[in-house]
């Protein structure tokens, strides 16, 4: 068996930017459960009231729930 030897700062910056991803995955799948539901007459009523919204988005993520 072959070991690998690394900085034990590449390792935390390693490990640290692991658990931000898991962290920001996570954190999109609670807000995704904690969104509410709006039925397709609620949707026309706010589309009608406010217009259609601008679709500009920066950052786009797909999770599986």
């Amino acid at each position: 068996m072959n070991t690998v030897t690394i900085p034990k700062k590449e390792l935390k910056a390693v490990v640290k930017e692991s658990v931000r991803e898991v962290f920001v995955q996570e954190l999109m799948k609670f807000r995704a459960l904690l969104s509410p539901e709006v039925s397709p007459k609620e949707q026309k009523d706010i589309e009608k009231r406010y217009g259609k919204p601008i679709c500009q988005s920066v950052k786009s993520v797909e999770i599986e729930i």
